[in-house]
Protein backbone atom coordinates (compact mmCIF):
# COMPACT_ATOMS: atom_id res chain seq x y z
CA UNK A 1 0.00 0.00 0.00
CA UNK A 2 3.02 1.94 0.89
CA UNK A 3 4.50 1.61 -2.46
CA UNK A 4 1.20 3.02 -4.48
CA UNK A 5 1.04 6.07 -2.06
CA UNK A 6 4.23 6.56 -3.15
CA UNK A 7 3.99 6.16 -6.81
CA UNK A 8 0.83 8.19 -6.71
CA UNK A 9 2.49 11.17 -5.42
CA UNK A 10 5.45 10.64 -7.50
CA UNK A 11 2.78 10.97 -10.51
CA UNK A 12 1.34 14.12 -8.95
CA UNK A 13 4.44 15.68 -8.75
CA UNK A 14 5.28 14.86 -12.14
CA UNK A 15 2.15 16.30 -13.57
CA UNK A 16 2.61 19.06 -11.56
CA UNK A 17 5.87 20.18 -12.28
CA UNK A 18 5.25 19.34 -16.27
CA UNK A 19 2.58 22.15 -16.02
CA UNK A 20 4.34 24.94 -13.74
CA UNK A 21 6.71 24.60 -16.93
CA UNK A 22 4.04 25.70 -19.57
CA UNK A 23 2.90 28.61 -16.75
CA UNK A 24 6.46 29.59 -16.01
CA UNK A 25 7.91 30.55 -12.62
CA UNK A 26 5.86 33.54 -11.42
CA UNK A 27 2.66 32.27 -12.12
CA UNK A 28 3.34 28.96 -11.28
CA UNK A 29 4.73 29.81 -7.66
CA UNK A 30 1.23 32.05 -7.00
CA UNK A 31 -1.13 29.13 -8.14
CA UNK A 32 0.94 26.87 -6.25
CA UNK A 33 1.02 28.97 -2.91
CA UNK A 34 -2.65 29.78 -3.47
CA UNK A 35 -3.55 25.90 -3.87
CA UNK A 36 -1.34 24.53 -0.91
CA UNK A 37 -3.03 27.51 1.36
CA UNK A 38 -6.40 25.39 0.54
CA UNK A 39 -5.32 21.79 0.71
CA UNK A 40 -2.22 22.14 3.15
CA UNK A 41 -4.06 22.32 6.86
CA UNK A 42 -5.80 18.67 5.11
CA UNK A 43 -2.28 16.89 5.64
CA UNK A 44 -1.33 18.25 9.10
CA UNK A 45 -3.80 19.47 12.14
CA UNK A 46 -4.04 23.01 12.76
CA UNK A 47 -4.01 22.53 16.24
CA UNK A 48 -0.22 21.05 16.01
CA UNK A 49 0.81 24.42 14.07
CA UNK A 50 -1.05 26.61 16.15
CA UNK A 51 1.09 24.91 19.22
CA UNK A 52 4.22 25.00 17.45
CA UNK A 53 4.00 28.73 16.35
CA UNK A 54 2.51 30.27 20.26
CA UNK A 55 6.05 28.03 21.63
CA UNK A 56 7.57 30.73 19.13
CA UNK A 57 5.49 33.60 19.73
CA UNK A 58 4.03 33.09 23.45
CA UNK A 59 1.64 36.29 23.14
CA UNK A 60 0.38 35.85 19.56
CA UNK A 61 -2.87 36.98 18.71
CA UNK A 62 -5.55 34.55 17.15
CA UNK A 63 -5.66 36.41 14.23
CA UNK A 64 -2.11 36.34 13.81
CA UNK A 65 -1.86 33.02 14.67
CA UNK A 66 -4.04 31.48 11.52
CA UNK A 67 -2.45 34.59 9.35
CA UNK A 68 1.12 32.90 9.90
CA UNK A 69 -0.59 29.24 9.81
CA UNK A 70 -2.07 30.80 5.83
CA UNK A 71 0.95 31.90 4.77
CA UNK A 72 2.99 29.02 5.98
CA UNK A 73 1.09 26.80 3.36
CA UNK A 74 1.55 29.25 0.71
CA UNK A 75 5.24 29.14 1.63
CA UNK A 76 5.10 25.81 1.17
CA UNK A 77 3.42 26.04 -2.39
CA UNK A 78 5.61 28.40 -3.64
CA UNK A 79 8.82 26.26 -2.57
CA UNK A 80 7.57 23.31 -4.62
CA UNK A 81 6.45 25.52 -7.90
CA UNK A 82 9.98 27.11 -7.61
CA UNK A 83 11.85 23.88 -7.53
CA UNK A 84 11.41 23.22 -11.63
CA UNK A 85 13.11 26.86 -11.95
CA UNK A 86 16.88 26.44 -9.80
CA UNK A 87 18.03 26.07 -13.46
CA UNK A 88 16.47 29.79 -14.30
CA UNK A 89 18.20 30.46 -10.43
CA UNK A 90 21.32 29.22 -10.92
CA UNK A 91 21.82 29.78 -14.44
CA UNK A 92 18.96 31.95 -16.12
CA UNK A 93 17.12 35.00 -15.63
CA UNK A 94 15.74 34.38 -12.31
CA UNK A 95 19.60 34.55 -10.65
CA UNK A 96 18.98 38.51 -11.11
CA UNK A 97 15.89 37.85 -7.95
CA UNK A 98 18.88 36.94 -5.89
CA UNK A 99 20.34 39.92 -3.34
CA UNK A 100 23.02 38.73 -0.98
CA UNK A 101 23.96 40.68 2.21
CA UNK A 102 27.41 39.38 3.48
CA UNK A 103 28.78 38.47 -0.02
CA UNK A 104 32.10 39.55 1.06
CA UNK A 105 32.24 37.00 3.86
CA UNK A 106 31.78 34.56 1.06
CA UNK A 107 34.56 35.84 -1.34
CA UNK A 108 36.92 35.88 1.79
CA UNK A 109 36.19 31.95 2.75
CA UNK A 110 36.73 31.58 -1.02
CA UNK A 111 40.01 34.02 -1.05
CA UNK A 112 41.59 32.35 2.10
CA UNK A 113 40.86 28.65 0.83
CA UNK A 114 39.44 27.70 5.08
CA UNK A 115 36.63 25.39 5.44
CA UNK A 116 33.66 26.67 7.26
CA UNK A 117 29.98 25.33 8.39
CA UNK A 118 27.28 27.13 6.74
CA UNK A 119 23.99 26.51 9.10
CA UNK A 120 20.30 27.51 8.29
CA UNK A 121 16.84 26.68 8.62
CA UNK A 122 14.32 25.91 6.04
CA UNK A 123 13.03 29.24 5.17
CA UNK A 124 11.18 30.22 2.29
CA UNK A 125 13.05 28.79 -1.18
CA UNK A 126 15.81 27.30 1.41
CA UNK A 127 17.28 25.68 -1.84
CA UNK A 128 18.87 28.85 -3.13
CA UNK A 129 21.71 29.19 -0.27
CA UNK A 130 23.88 26.67 -1.32
CA UNK A 131 23.00 27.19 -4.48
CA UNK A 132 24.59 30.30 -4.37
CA UNK A 133 27.64 29.29 -2.16
CA UNK A 134 28.59 26.75 -4.37
CA UNK A 135 28.04 29.79 -7.24
CA UNK A 136 30.65 32.08 -5.08
CA UNK A 137 33.41 29.20 -5.80
CA UNK A 138 33.47 27.72 -2.48
CA UNK A 139 34.02 24.12 -2.34
CA UNK A 140 30.63 22.90 -0.86
CA UNK A 141 29.21 19.18 1.03
CA UNK A 142 25.28 19.86 1.82
CA UNK A 143 23.97 17.43 4.45
CA UNK A 144 20.18 16.16 3.48
CA UNK A 145 17.70 13.99 4.81
CA UNK A 146 16.28 12.09 1.61
CA UNK A 147 12.31 12.08 1.15
CA UNK A 148 10.44 9.22 2.59
CA UNK A 149 9.24 8.81 -0.97
CA UNK A 150 11.99 6.93 -2.69
CA UNK A 151 10.35 7.35 -5.79
CA UNK A 152 10.54 11.44 -5.93
CA UNK A 153 13.64 11.78 -3.79
CA UNK A 154 15.55 10.00 -6.78
CA UNK A 155 14.26 12.81 -9.64
CA UNK A 156 14.89 15.44 -6.74
CA UNK A 157 18.56 14.58 -5.75
CA UNK A 158 19.19 14.60 -9.32
CA UNK A 159 18.20 18.06 -9.54
CA UNK A 160 20.07 19.32 -6.14
CA UNK A 161 22.94 17.78 -7.51
CA UNK A 162 23.17 18.84 -11.09
CA UNK A 163 21.53 22.75 -9.53
CA UNK A 164 22.17 23.28 -6.16
CA UNK A 165 25.58 21.68 -4.82
CA UNK A 166 27.49 19.11 -6.41
CA UNK A 167 27.91 17.14 -3.21
CA UNK A 168 24.99 16.03 -1.83
CA UNK A 169 25.67 13.86 1.63
CA UNK A 170 22.71 11.96 3.15
CA UNK A 171 22.43 12.00 6.95
CA UNK A 172 23.77 8.84 8.55
CA UNK A 173 26.88 6.96 9.25
CA UNK A 174 27.79 6.25 5.46
CA UNK A 175 27.22 10.15 4.63
CA UNK A 176 29.18 10.87 7.60
CA UNK A 177 32.38 9.53 6.99
CA UNK A 178 31.95 10.64 3.27
CA UNK A 179 31.89 14.08 4.70
CA UNK A 180 34.86 13.19 7.35
CA UNK A 181 36.78 12.50 3.78
CA UNK A 182 35.34 15.88 1.66
CA UNK A 183 36.88 17.64 4.95
CA UNK A 184 40.22 16.08 4.65
CA UNK A 185 39.90 17.69 0.95
CA UNK A 186 39.52 21.36 2.16
CA UNK A 187 35.38 21.14 1.56
CA UNK A 188 33.29 23.53 3.63
CA UNK A 189 29.81 22.17 4.66
CA UNK A 190 26.31 23.47 4.85
CA UNK A 191 23.15 22.00 6.92
CA UNK A 192 20.04 23.18 8.17
CA UNK A 193 19.91 22.65 12.08
CA UNK A 194 16.06 22.91 12.63
CA UNK A 195 15.12 19.61 11.96
CA UNK A 196 14.07 17.27 14.68
CA UNK A 197 16.26 14.13 14.61
CA UNK A 198 16.67 10.71 16.32
CA UNK A 199 20.68 10.53 16.74
CA UNK A 200 20.67 14.12 17.89
CA UNK A 201 20.52 15.76 21.74
CA UNK A 202 17.88 17.58 24.01
CA UNK A 203 18.76 21.29 22.95
CA UNK A 204 16.75 24.28 24.03
CA UNK A 205 14.17 25.51 21.20
CA UNK A 206 12.19 28.29 21.89
CA UNK A 207 12.12 27.54 25.89
CA UNK A 208 11.45 23.89 25.65
CA UNK A 209 14.05 20.76 25.09
CA UNK A 210 13.97 19.64 21.17
CA UNK A 211 16.02 16.99 19.62
CA UNK A 212 18.93 18.78 17.84
CA UNK A 213 21.73 17.94 15.07
CA UNK A 214 25.33 17.85 16.66
CA UNK A 215 27.07 17.50 13.68
CA UNK A 216 27.75 20.93 13.56
CA UNK A 217 29.34 20.93 16.97
CA UNK A 218 31.05 17.70 16.27
CA UNK A 219 32.49 19.32 13.30
CA UNK A 220 33.69 22.31 15.01
CA UNK A 221 35.03 20.18 17.72
CA UNK A 222 37.39 17.96 15.33
CA UNK A 223 38.31 20.59 12.46
CA UNK A 224 38.42 23.30 14.88
CA UNK A 225 36.80 25.66 12.12
CA UNK A 226 33.80 28.69 12.61
CA UNK A 227 30.02 28.23 11.87
CA UNK A 228 28.51 30.47 9.40
CA UNK A 229 25.08 31.42 10.30
CA UNK A 230 23.07 31.70 6.61
CA UNK A 231 19.13 33.36 6.89
CA UNK A 232 17.12 33.63 3.15
CA UNK A 233 13.92 35.45 2.98
CA UNK A 234 11.38 36.40 0.23
CA UNK A 235 10.73 39.94 -0.05
CA UNK A 236 8.75 39.85 -3.33
CA UNK A 237 7.00 37.47 -5.49
CA UNK A 238 9.86 35.66 -6.94
CA UNK A 239 12.45 38.17 -4.91
CA UNK A 240 15.33 36.81 -2.29
CA UNK A 241 17.39 37.83 -0.22
CA UNK A 242 20.42 35.78 1.67
CA UNK A 243 22.26 37.33 4.63
CA UNK A 244 25.29 35.49 5.20
CA UNK A 245 26.64 35.93 9.26
CA UNK A 246 30.09 36.81 10.16
CA UNK A 247 31.48 33.40 11.50
CA UNK A 248 31.31 32.46 14.49
CA UNK A 249 34.98 30.81 16.37
CA UNK A 250 34.08 28.86 19.68
CA UNK A 251 36.49 28.11 22.14
CA UNK A 252 38.40 24.92 22.48
CA UNK A 253 37.08 24.39 25.74
CA UNK A 254 32.99 24.63 24.57
CA UNK A 255 30.88 21.30 24.95
CA UNK A 256 29.04 19.94 21.73
CA UNK A 257 25.69 21.14 24.11
CA UNK A 258 27.14 24.49 25.01
CA UNK A 259 27.62 24.65 20.49
CA UNK A 260 24.39 23.48 20.00
CA UNK A 261 22.67 25.75 22.39
CA UNK A 262 23.91 28.64 20.98
CA UNK A 263 23.02 27.36 17.48
CA UNK A 264 19.91 27.02 18.36
CA UNK A 265 19.33 30.74 19.81
CA UNK A 266 20.97 31.64 16.42
CA UNK A 267 17.59 29.86 14.70
CA UNK A 268 15.35 31.32 17.01
CA UNK A 269 16.04 34.81 15.94
CA UNK A 270 16.06 34.17 12.05
CA UNK A 271 12.58 32.32 12.21
CA UNK A 272 11.30 35.44 14.45
CA UNK A 273 12.35 37.86 11.74
CA UNK A 274 9.97 36.63 9.50
CA UNK A 275 7.61 33.51 10.98
CA UNK A 276 5.20 33.17 8.43
CA UNK A 277 8.65 31.72 6.15
CA UNK A 278 9.64 29.36 8.53
CA UNK A 279 8.08 25.74 8.30
CA UNK A 280 5.97 25.08 12.08
CA UNK A 281 4.45 22.02 10.48
CA UNK A 282 7.27 19.45 11.79
CA UNK A 283 6.47 18.63 15.89
CA UNK A 284 10.01 19.60 16.65
CA UNK A 285 9.23 19.15 20.22
CA UNK A 286 7.88 15.78 20.20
Amino acid sequence: MKYIKYFVQFLFAILSFMIFKILGPSLSSKLSGKIFKLIGPFFRPKNIIHSNIKRGIPNISSENLDKIANLMWSNYGNIFAEFMFLKNFRYGNLSSKIQVDGQDILDEIKKSNKQVIFISGHFCNFELMAMHLEKTGINLATIYRPLNNFFLNGFMERIRTKYICKYQIKKGIGGLKKLINLKKKNFSTALMIDQRVSEGILSNFFNREALTTTIPAQLVKKFNIPIVPVYIERIGSLNFKITVNKPINFQNDCSIKNITDDLNKILERMILNKPEQWIWSHNRWK
